[in-house]
């Protein structure tokens, strides 16, 4: 996950004045100066670096936090307002256009995943804002450009105007934008060409296309592998379009996160979106506040609930609850279950969000995703009959089950013995609220050895 290795450095930082009764002006300056070695470590941009640390030391210096009953907390306190200040306060959301249709021209330099992005967006609109979206294949000079969003478009149901190769930007997307007009399209994303780096025929491309459609959102999608680059290159684009957001793409992978932590203090302009996958459905509005927590180890659970409501069906919900209550949980529940939780990207995803949970205990817990696929195919391995009914499955089953799903017969009793430890522990919690010997005292999952 992005910002690990600044998350866990700066955890460790906070750690050592949490507890502390008193907090000296000495115990301050040690915590500013690993504060700043973690940050710049992070790549983050050095003047961003001094004006957070100096603010934060102002700020712990103060009478009310030296005098309080709990400094140490307060300085905690203090160090996530000003992380969540330099990404910008609280969310800024898309600009949306009083006469319909919404535009949007996605800029940024080749190979930072535009293309993608404009389709998650796409998505996005359609899933969250009940939009009916319009991509635009403006990138004339990328080999397979438009091929790409096409398949995109394909991928996600979402038609796709373009001119081919052959015709200028600023003509497609003029023709493009008349095109959502007569369908009654109300969100038109234009696919804009990039280079490998900027250059005046690029600007003066974009700048002309801006002119003649007018957007409503000028979305700058930025590499957060590029580190201090991005900032760069976030810089240059707003010097000569004025973009009005960012959308920061593969904060999922390896990265050190500072162009996150840099992008809004040097160019004044809100991070709108960031991607935390490849899949379609990777795209999260971005909240300064809950990432703040997240680098902090305070959790997010604001995100996880909205993980949840946007993965779960309430009625399969509400009716698996039924079937609970009545101990009727099958296998088939299992699978759904299983389903929903990838997902929502894995249990050490899941995990990841609550307060108090940090990269070192999930890898403690040796979490084996791959172990979920196995007790899928295990699961499709079994007749109707045998996922309603798992009593019946006896040992010439279970080695019919074993060589249709190609895992090991072990692997197939200890998914029956976990189900049905499962199916005693959901008994105990909805028959007799939880007051039995696996109740309220101790924890319910002890002993089941859970591979997932």
């Amino acid at each position: 996950m992005a910002f690990e290795g600044l998350s866990e450095r700066l955890q460790s930082t906070i750690q050592q004045i949490k507890g502390k009764g008193k907090v000296t002006e000495a115990d301050i300056k040690a915590m500013m100066r690993e504060v700043r070695l973690a940050l710049l470590e992070a790549d983050v941009n050095f003047k961003v670096v001094k004006q957070f640390t100096q603010t934060v030391k102002e700020r712990a210096l103060g009478a009310d936090v030296m005098e309080s009953l709990t400094p140490g907390q307060q300085v905690i306190k203090i160090v996530q307002e000003e992380l969540t200040h330099i990404m910008g306060d609280e969310q800024t959301k898309i600009n949306m256009s009083q006469k319909p249709p919404t535009v949007v021209m996605m800029v940024g330099l080749q190979g930072a995943g535009k293309t993608t992005t404009a389709g998650k967006l796409a998505l996005n609109m359609r899933k969250k804002h009940n939009k009916k979206p319009l991509l635009i294949a403006g990138d004339i000079y990328r080999p397979a450009a438009i091929n790409q969003l096409k398949t995109v478009g394909k991928q996600i149901d979402i038609p796709v105007f373009s001119l081919g190769d052959q015709v200028s930007p600023v003509e497609i997307a003029k023709q493009g934008l008349q095109h959502a007009k007569e369908e009654h399209l109300d969100f038109v994303i234009i696919d804009t060409a990039g280079r490998l780096h900027i250059d005046g025929d690029l600007m003066e491309e974009l700048s002309n296309i801006k002119e003649l459609v007018n957007p409503d959102e000028i979305m700058l999608v930025v590499d957060a592998m590029t580190g201090q680059d991005a900032v760069n290159v976030a810089e240059s684009f707003n010097d000569q379009l004025d973009i009005t957001g960012v959308t920061l793409t593969k904060l999922d992978g390896d990265t050190r996160g500072g162009a996150a932590l840099s992008i809004r203090a040097v160019t004044e302009k809100p991070i709108k979106f960031i991607g935390m996958s490849e899949k379609m459905d990777g795209l999260e509005p971005f909240h300064p506040e809950r990432m703040a927590s997240r680098i902090l180890g305070m959790g997010d659970v604001m995100s996880l609930i909205e993980k949840a409501q946007g993965q779960i069906d309430e009625d399969k919900a509400k009716e698996m609850e039924q079937r609970m209550r009545k101990n009727e949980f099958s296998f088939n529940d299992f699978l759904t279950s299983m389903d929903q939780m990838q997902n929502m990207g894995g249990l050490e995803t899941i995990l990841g969000m609550f307060p108090g949970v940090n990269k070192k205990m999930l890898n403690n817990a040796n979490f084996d995703e791959r172990q979920i696929d196995y007790f899928k195919a295990i699961i499709l391995s079994m007749t109707d009959e045998e996922r309603d009914q798992p009593a019946i499955i006896n040992p010439s089953r279970k080695k019919r089950i074993a060589k249709g799903s190609g895992r090991p017969l072990s692997e197939v009793n200890k998914l029956l013995k976990q189900f049905n430890e499962m199916k005693k522990m959901m008994k105990q919690f909805t028959g007799n609220k939880g007051k039995g010997k696996k109740g309220r005292k101790g924890n319910p999952f002890a002993g089941m050895n859970l591979p997932f």
